[in-house]
């Protein structure tokens, strides 16, 4: 009896799963074949065969960027692979593609695309080297990201050592003339923000090739001609989600999308979809048209940085709070203020047609710049204009540097209707949320969900410790008992400890109340920059890592040098912050559960992955929080962490240590 043919989709994953064994038999040392990663790669290569959607769940280990890259390879569509980190698109940039590339030889080719302010402007690099650097300084404006990212910059221009920018300016121009790509990842040195500012341009400032008189030459357009001709182009998933809001506007043609990293994809999108607007934008903007605009018109430009400032000083005053929702005073004081920019925003444009008719031929480039810039700020204002009972607005970063945003509240419509009946999706994380294809508007599509564990043994390798004596957070003894408890286990742990706090308060207290009382060196988020600290803290074994929420993830220290992490608490999110009280207003009586729940569950499995990172990695992950013994709702956390072996018996944290660890050996 003639046995029957494979189906389409079978074949795709028999063939994956033997092009993925030649790829891992082909790594440095050779590789080792592992069941989660198998089964992955035939579940996305089925997934990309019936266009299907596919939500993985593959644990720490598992290899899952070559699950999806290999039947990505294969797959015959154009594929987009959108990470949230930059370490994880490096690491697919240079190791994961060119070894899926060695193996299909010819038949496959990949690229990396990145946001246009990543790469050099060669429009503005000629304006400043044709007109001279210094003439240049009085417009040169940071990217509002950078004033937000920097605590430090406060937009003045004057703020920084004109010397030293003259000399960073003059170094980038001369690196523009041998540079291939013009990506600011591949220069030798780090110029600040205004350096970079001088020669390049924000998204919204671009006019694209056509309208600029050096398009011709952009390396950004040559960076999308490559994506455009690659079968797998690696994006950051912000860039994913500025192609979703300009309609598609950004990224090439693609089929199919992968999402690495999944759990962050909402909280971007979030951020993707909406509105940001700084006070910078107006007066860099009024800036911009300054040396275009003069005479009569130059009243015009005045009273657009004079509305910057009263916007400026408005947002200032309800940093975390969440505005334009209600009749009060000071909501209706924001409102005229952004009725007036518009307005004034107008006049700036009617001055600039008259005076650009005048101009013809002149500054094309500046000028295009100027006409985009104004026209992506006109369609903002008029976006929290005209806001809507699904969006919530509120003010986000410093008093020294406000930020307007305007977000919706539940992410999952605009995605289905703008990006789910288009592509076919592969979400893939070690973590994946609760929920997460109902909160992403997935649940009414074609959908399979898979969780392929981790190869790791878990059970023999780390021990869940849940300080479950520890007296309440709100009652006075609480802190004392928690840095008791604290210095016993770091002591346990001989250092080794990367101790996770929900609060920069609680952080800087545990540092200064136990660094003169430990043995071991204390090291603090803050002290130095990110990369340097973790640097440190894997060289010294016997020291001791005290952070706050960004170093709940992303943290890749294998080895002994991390052997305990220590969660100061369960990660709710704080009453107060004005998107998620948003949302728990849009869930009701089922705020907890919808919002809250899943939140913490996320972060909290985050938080416990530190620890296993390798199949050598031994350790504990402690909880000081008694509730993950004791609460109701417990077991929705539990269900979220490896299936490591639990405990709430310090006695018994101290004797796995022992025997796990050993002593430990200071760096030389």
């Amino acid at each position: 009896m003639t046995e029957p043919s494979p189906s389409p989709s079978e074949g795709a994953a028999a063939a994956t799963a033997r092009t993925l064994a030649a790829v891992v038999a082909d790594l440095p040392g050779g590789g080792e074949a592992r069941p989660g990663q198998e089964a992955m790669a035939r579940a996305v290569a089925t997934a990309l065969s019936e266009r299907r959607h596919l939500v993985v769940q593959a644990g720490t280990g598992t290899g899952k960027s070559l699950a999806y890259l290999v039947p990505a390879a294969l797959s015959g569509r154009r594929v987009v692979v959108a990470t949230a980190t930059k370490a994880l698109q490096d690491q697919l940039a240079q190791n994961d593609l060119p070894q899926v590339a060695a193996v299909l030889g010819s038949r496959f080719s990949f690229a990396v695309l990145k946001g246009r302010n990543n790469y050099l402007c060669r429009q503005r690099a000629l304006e400043v080297s044709d007109g001279g650097i210094q003439p240049q300084l009085s417009t040169a404006e940071p990217d509002d990201r950078a004033v937000q990212d920097d605590p430090d910059a406060d937009g003045d221009p004057s703020s920084e050592d004109p010397t030293r920018l003259v000399d960073q300016v003059r170094a980038l121009l001369a690196w523009a003339e041998r540079s291939p790509t013009g990506d600011r990842g591949d220069l030798p040195f780090e110029p600040s923000a205004r350096a970079w500012g001088m020669v390049s341009v924000a998204p919204r400032e671009c006019p694209g090739a056509f309208r600029c008189p050096s398009g011709g030459t952009c390396f950004a357009e040559a960076a999308r001609a490559n994506a455009a001709a690659a079968d797998v182009v690696v994006v950051n998933t912000h860039l994913y989600g500025a192609h979703l809001a300009s309609g598609g506007a950004v990224l090439p043609e693609h089929e199919v999308v992968v999402f690495d990293e999944a759990h962050e994809l909402e909280a971007v999108m979030t951020s993707s979809l909406g509105v940001e607007l700084a006070p910078g934008r107006l007066r860099g903007l009024g800036v911009m048209a300054r040396s275009l605009v003069a005479g009569e018109d130059a009243p015009v430009i005045d009273a657009l940085i004079e509305i910057a400032e009263r916007l400026g000083a408005a947002l200032a005053e309800r940093v975390g709070t969440r505005v334009l929702g209600s009749e009060g005073a000071e909501d209706a004081t924001l409102a005229d203020v952004l009725g007036l920019a518009a307005a004034r925003l107008d006049g700036l444009s009617t001055a600039l047609g008259r005076r650009q008719r005048d101009a013809a031929g002149d500054d094309d480039g500046a000028w295009a710049r100027l006409w985009s810039a104004a026209g992506h700020l006109a369609n903002d204002l008029a976006r929290l204009a005209a806001r809507t009972d699904d969006e919530v607005a509120w003010v986000d970063g410093t008093r020294r540097a406000p930020l307007l945003r305007l977000s919706p509240i539940d992410v999952g419509p605009a995605l289905a209707a703008t990006l789910w009946g288009g592509v076919t999706a592969v979400l893939t994380s070690a973590t994946i949320p609760p929920r997460a294809a109902e909160r992403l508007g997935l649940d009414g599509s074609p959908l399979d969900e898979l969780d392929v564990g981790s190869p790791f043994d878990y059970r023999s390798h780390a021990l869940l410790y849940v300080a479950r004596h520890l007296p309440d957070r709100r009652t006075p003894e609480a802190e004392p008992a928690l840095l008791d408890e604290l210095e016993a286990l770091i002591e346990a742990g001989g250092g080794r400890t990367l101790a996770l706090f929900t609060s920069r308060r609680t952080t800087e207290l545990a540092a200064a109340t136990l660094g003169p009382r430990l043995t071991h060196r204390v090291l603090v988020q803050g002290q130095l920059p990110k990369a340097r600290l973790l640097a440190i803290f894997a060289e010294d074994e016997t020291s001791c890592l005290f952070a706050t929420m960004s170093f709940w993830q992303g943290v890749d220290i294998p080895g002994r040098s991390l052997s305990l992490v220590v969660l100061d608490r369960l990660p709710f999110p704080r009453p107060g912050d004005p998107l998620t009280d948003a949302k728990r207003e849009r869930a009701g009586d089922a705020a907890f559960r919808l919002v809250d729940l899943p939140r913490a569950a996320t972060l909290l499995a985050q938080g416990a992955g530190r620890l296993i990172r390798s199949n050598e990695d031994r350790g504990v992950v402690a909880v000081l929080d008694p509730r993950l013994a004791t609460a109701s709702y417990r077991h929705v956390l539990l269900a979220g962490l490896p299936p490591m072996r639990r405990t709430t018996d310090r006695r018994q944290v101290v004797d796995f240590l022992r025997r796990a660890l050993g002593p430990a050996t200071p760096a030389q």
